[in-house]
Order: structure tokens, then C-alpha cells, then sequence
């Protein structure tokens, strides 16, 4: 299940989705209209909040080396602690993997 599919169940957990990205704002616009997502997108063009939590740097595809982002979902509470982390998650297990957390 997608986090924009989970949105309310979500939302009755208290948990607010956004997401972020290094394209630009019109870019993102179009992505969220296309995917219907339903939860904001930040964006990050000089990659300072994706480094800072981790999720930019060193990637490999084809055997080319080059800096990217690391698909990563953050699970943050109130107080702005995060409390699990997961780096290189599919869009897919990113909510039952929260729901692990949230629901104990």
C-alpha cells in the first residue's frame, strides 16, 4: 500500500505524510497531479535536507558511480525526534513498516 493510498488511515494515526525531492517545484506539481498524491511535496534542489537526514550520496547504476537520492522514509514524532528510519525502502513497504512502529 502507497502512503497516498494509507492517507486515511494516516490521518486517524495522527501521521502527516511529505515528501521531498531535489526537482523543482512545477516538476513535483506535475508528478503529484499525474499520481493523484495527496500530501505535499518539498523540494531540495541543493540537496542540503536530503544530506542532512542521510538520504543523498553515493549510487551505482550500470556500473556508473554518481551521487543521488536514496529512496528513504522518516518516521518523525511530534517533538520532531525521529524514532525509525529506513533507507532504500520501496514506496510499497514504507507504510507496513511504519505501521510496525505506529501500531505497537
Amino acid at each position: 500500500m502507497s502512503l497516498r493510498d494509507a492517507g486515511k488511515h494516516l490521518a486517524q494515526l495522527k501521521v502527516a505524510v511529505a515528501g521531498i525531492s531535489p526537482d523543482p517545484p512545477a516538476t513535483q506539481k506535475k508528478f503529484a497531479e499525474k499520481n493523484s498524491l495527496n500530501f505535499p511535496l518539498l523540494s531540495d534542489p541543493d540537496h542540503k535536507i536530503s544530506k542532512g537526514y542521510g538520504a543523498w550520496g553515493p549510487k551505482t547504476m550500470y556500473g556508473k558511480k554518481f551521487e543521488g537520492i536514496i529512496r528513504s522514509s522518516f518516521l518523525i514524532d511530534e517533538k520532531g525526534k525521529i524514532i525509525a528510519v529506513w533507507h532504500k525502502i520501496s514506496p510499497q513497504a514504507t507504510v507496513p513498516e511504519a505501521l510496525k512502529v505506529l501500531e505497537k
